[in-house]
């Protein structure tokens, strides 16, 4: 557990999952307008990672304020080379105060101590401030795919971070 700026960031339970897949539908439909098939398609790999996590190579962090969870991220394994950044999330009213900035680094600290040699990540093209966060970390786009998905036409983006300094 860590304090930071008011929040505590602390290893998720099994209790957060359902926070976690309920707090994406609403936030998604709210301000991107993805439909009822997404919180289902953040369920089942979330589900998944429980039932099977690999505690020395996967994590999930939630931050909270005065009790209430506000955020989340998680590094979820790929492959022994290869983690995946997943479920990153923050409530509108706790963004730009840096604890995204904050939960990015202990994501990337994870990785490096669990020894990955790269993070990837999938997003869509209509996040510009996760966008940003991305790039600031050192992220790049690798591969771009259009296509419908949640009911809406979008721009699917897969972006990789070296982190040991060579590419696979």
């Amino acid at each position: 557990m860590e304090k930071f700026k008011g929040y505590i960031i602390r290893e998720y339970r099994e209790e957060d999952i359902t926070w976690i897949v309920d707090t994406h539908g609403t936030v998604y439909n709210r301000e991107y307008g993805f439909d009822r098939t997404f919180p289902s398609y953040v369920r089942e790999p979330l589900e998944k990672f429980h039932g099977f996590r690999k505690h020395d190579r996967e994590q999930i962090w939630i931050a909270e304020k005065d009790g209430k969870r506000v955020g989340v991220i998680a590094i979820a394994y790929v492959d022994d080379y290869t983690a995946q950044l997943r479920w990153f999330l923050l409530l509108e009213e706790e963004r730009g105060i840096g604890l995204g900035n904050r939960l990015m680094e202990i994501a990337v600290e994870f990785s490096k101590k669990a020894g990955y040699g790269k993070i990837i990540l999938w997003t869509v093209s209509i996040l510009p401030a996760a966008r940003h966060l991305y790039g600031k970390f050192g992220f790049s786009i690798k591969e771009k795919i259009p296509h419908r998905i949640w009911g809406r036409d979008l721009i699917e983006e897969r972006w990789d971070l070296i982190l040991d300094g060579t590419e696979e």
